[in-house]
């Protein structure tokens, strides 16, 4: 199976009640909620990272609560899933939590999923000049004043999936010999925009998008 599977998770107070998200959190995500001081931070976190395990779960045929992640260099949470080669990767912005899982796909951390809300910014073109490639810039320069800021947002979201495919983060470098990722935009649903980065990426009519509860 090479399908991609998006999973919509309601973060806000339309989601998950909290008191049935902390129990099968990890000690990790437990401490980080927390350290977490302001109070909506925390509960989207909480229910995006509950989601999270209720979703990869229902593929493994285990208890969300008894899934075991390791993590990367970065910090980048995988599975030792046995037979089962499963990428996942989590993205939260506003009030929405994106999933991205793929079955059938080696090695199991190379999935990048990254995931924004569209929100008026002032700052643009100081942020494209800093961390995007000069073509980026100047396509973003080109473009009609009216459609600017959904550009910025395909090209970050981009930018961002691939910098989480290979879990080295965002300001550390790509090595030397690997090669870049497949990088696809789409629309979540309104009002945000997404990227998705992989070695290889199905068609679109394969993806498949799905809301959970």
């Amino acid at each position: 199976m090479q399908d991609l599977h998006l999973w919509r998770i309601r973060a806000d107070g339309r989601g998950a009640d909290l008191n049935r998200c902390l129990p099968i959190l990890g000690p990790r995500q437990r401490e980080r909620a927390e350290r977490m001081r302001h109070a909506q931070y925390r509960e989207r976190y909480i229910r995006a990272q509950a989601g999270l395990r209720r979703i990869l779960a229902g593929y493994l045929d285990e208890a969300p609560g008894r899934l075991e992640f390791r993590y990367g260099p970065a910090g980048k949470p995988y599975l030792e899933a046995g037979d089962l080669s499963l990428s996942f990767n989590l993205s939260t912005t506003g009030d929405l939590a994106l999933v991205g899982v793929r079955l059938g796909l080696a090695p199991e951390r190379e999935l990048g999923v990254d995931c924004e809300w569209i929100r008026p910014r002032i700052d643009i073109f100081a942020i494209a000049e800093r961390m995007f490639d000069p073509e980026s810039v100047a396509a973003l320069k080109r473009t009609p004043e009216s459609e600017q800021l959904e550009r910025f947002y395909l090209a970050w979201t981009a930018l961002e999936a691939d910098a989480k495919c290979d879990g080295r983060g965002l300001f550390r470098q790509r090595a030397a010999n690997a090669l870049h990722p497949l990088v696809r935009n789409c629309i979540p649903e309104a009002g945000y925009v997404a990227a998705i980065a992989s070695p290889s990426l199905p068609a679109k009519d394969l993806w498949q998008t799905f809301d959970l509860d």
